[in-house]
């Protein structure tokens, strides 16, 4: 196992010093995630300047916010600017954000990813102009709206062919799909006693032959375990009541997978009917 530690929205100095700090422990790794706020790749940049060794992931950069080739070229700079130390860190978010922030429709999730990684591990070759022919992405663009004036094109820079692509996803399908297509998964609200039930089959095998597992993990360190519990719930009572509509919160739906129906159902009602801590506390110790 290696750990790993986020790198959070923090005043200049604070940034430095976390990421020197996490470096001179030994971590393995520096992640940086975006929603709608700030951007994955630049606080990343900044701390690869002031670090030498320690990886730098995205976790994750939206799918729906750049094209392939625009996700490809933000990985291809950092990755060279940083001594190869970057893993790119890629899925499609949810509904509410990317037609919420984006402006775009939230379409054939599985469908986009695939192609998206597809074209990616294309440009990351480098040694060739690239063609790509999909159901949603088409490199030259032949649509009709288009001026027919597009040509396939070689990459203009090069870092490393094999730049480690991890996906974001917890729905069995999509988790199966990223264990065929990807280097490894970002799984959130990871439940390790309940893989198989959480996130199905695929990934319990794929474990098995060394996919790499790289769930987020909200940490309270201290001597009272009910006051740690109480850091957490606020986290977990967000995204089980608040990460989604109803119906739509893939988060919930992930818990009910674990077996926690009843609190599913109870912590979502109150968080969307505007009981936001009462949401929080019905998060059960369990």
């Amino acid at each position: 196992m290696k750990l790993g530690a986020n790198l959070p929205q923090l005043p200049v100095e604070k940034m430095i010093e976390t990421a020197q700090r996490a470096e001179r422990l030994g971590l393995d790794s520096l992640w940086r995630g975006e929603a709608y706020g700030g951007d994955a790749l630049v606080p990343l940049a900044f701390a690869a300047a002031r670090t030498s060794t320690i990886k730098l992931g995205t976790s994750i950069m939206q799918i729906p916010a750049r094209t392939p080739a625009m996700a490809a070229m933000g990985a291809l700079s950092l990755d060279s600017l940083s001594g190869g130390r970057f893993i790119c860190g890629i899925g499609m978010s949810g509904p509410q954000v990317v037609e919420g922030w984006h402006g775009v429709p939230y379409v054939a999730p599985l469908t986009t990813t695939r192609e998206y990684v597809a074209i990616m591990r294309e440009i990351f070759q480098g040694d060739h102009a690239v063609r790509f022919d999909g159901k949603r992405f088409q490199l030259p663009y032949v649509g009709e709206d288009g001026l027919g004036l597009g040509r396939a094109m070689r990459p203009a820079m090069t870092s490393r062919p094999d730049i480690e692509i991890f996906i974001a996803a917890i729905g069995p399908k999509n988790v199966e799909q990223t264990t065929e297509i990807a280097d490894g998964l970002l799984p959130m609200l990871y439940n390790p006693h309940r893989v198989a039930e959480g996130l199905g089959d695929a990934v319990v095998k794929a474990m098995e032959s060394g996919f790499a597992v790289n769930p987020t993990v909200p940490v309270a360190v201290g001597d009272d375990l009910q006051a740690c519990r109480d850091k957490v719930r606020p986290i977990l009572g967000l995204y089980i009541g608040g990460m989604g509509a109803k119906g739509k919160n893939f988060y919930n739906s992930l818990v009910r997978r674990y077996g926690f129906d009843e609190a599913a159902d109870k912590i979502q009602d109150a968080f969307l009917d505007g009981r936001r801590e009462e949401a929080i506390a019905l998060v059960p110790d369990e």
